[in-house]
């Protein structure tokens, strides 16, 4: 039986030359800041804002109309490889303030720096987001 795409949605966020990633408490890969689109959702955009504020913690501070759409493509999913996703990738354009605060979800935060361990990363964040990011010198 044919599995529908999944949405999601990822929003970078960067500082001093580096990639806001965090650890899911129930993954082994570092991830970007973001998640499932839920039917609640009116739209992506709005999914990103909500992934935000969830996986970020309530201490966080940043603009939500500085949330930008920057790319979108179709890949496998790292949990099951049978089934297909649609990223919709965001940039947040300023920079994030307040504090980062762990959950039940996510387990740490990251700032990843282009020479760091790929090997810690999600398949998206490897194959996708910190080529771009480096191709951008979005990161060094």
């Amino acid at each position: 039986m044919k599995k529908d795409i999944i949405h999601v949605v990822g929003t970078m966020f960067f500082e001093n030359d580096r990639l806001l990633i965090d650890k899911p408490r129930k993954r082994s890969t570092y991830q970007m800041v973001g998640g499932r689109v839920e039917d609640s959702d009116p739209s992506f955009l709005a999914a990103a804002i909500r992934e935000c504020h969830e996986e970020l913690g309530k201490d966080a501070i940043f603009d939500e109309s500085k949330i930008k759409p920057v790319m979108d493509f179709e890949e496998i999913a790292t949990s099951d490889p049978t089934q297909k996703i649609h990223m919709h990738i965001f940039q947040y354009e300023g920079i994030l303030k307040g504090k980062l605060t762990t959950s039940e979800e996510i387990e740490s935060f990251m700032w990843f720096g282009a020479n760091d361990d790929r090997n810690i990363l999600s398949n998206t964040l490897k194959n996708e987001i910190v080529p771009y990011a480096i191709s951008k010198k979005l990161i060094k």
